[in-house]
């Protein structure tokens, strides 16, 4: 299955911005400029996709995050100098499209810093047509995966949790994400926590 990649005519020139809104945050793998809290319009963070590389085995499945359609994401946006540009988007290209799950596309991010500024990013959105597409899981579906899945880059739960202490970082919450991290440190058993500040 080949990727969704973009062509070199449609990728923004000069300096490089590309949103985090998972593992990129905490772990970006990449030499940047500067890095923005931001926030995208139209598609939203959610545990969608199955991981049968990094977080789990196509026997064991791990899930990890994907934007999906709808609703709002916050994130952070990294600038990346223009001679860095091609090596960095090789090495996304590597990391983000070992199974072809998600679709390289650009996306209008508003930087959340005092020139509110409006950029184009580089973001990798899910691709709803994929096999690895979960869709909308139950908690303990979320849980389950979450709990078995375990791949190259180590176990699904260490990946949750620090994508949690990450957005804690930048000063939010996300609904799903720090239920799942309750139900997580608490062994499972309290499905239906309620977080203090849900965004």
């Amino acid at each position: 299955m080949s990727a969704m990649t973009l062509s070199d005519r449609d990728l923004p020139h000069g300096d490089l911005w590309v949103f985090g809104y998972g593992s990129l945050m905490w772990r970006p793998g990449f030499a940047f400029l500067e890095q923005v809290p931001a926030r995208l319009i139209g598609e939203h963070r959610a545990l969608c996709v199955y991981s049968f590389v990094h977080r789990g085995t196509p026997e064991k499945p791990g899930l990890v995050l994907g934007l999906d359609r709808g609703g709002a994401c916050r994130g952070i946006a990294f600038r990346v100098a223009a001679d860095k540009r091609d090596e960095t988007i090789a090495y996304l290209r590597a990391r983000e499209q070992v199974t072809s799950v998600y679709r390289e596309v650009t996306r209008a991010v508003w930087l959340e810093n005092d020139a509110r500024e409006r950029v184009s990013a580089l973001v990798y959105v899910v691709d709803r047509g994929h096999i690895q597409y979960a869709g909308r899981l139950s908690p303990q579906e979320q849980l389950r995966h979450v709990r078995q899945g375990h791949g190259q880059s180590g176990a699904n739960r260490d990946y949750v949790l620090s994508t949690v202490k990450a957005i804690e970082a930048q000063g939010f919450r996300d609904t799903q994400l720090h239920r799942l991290a309750m139900m997580l440190h608490d062994g499972g058993h309290s499905l239906h926590p309620t977080p203090k500040d849900a965004t």
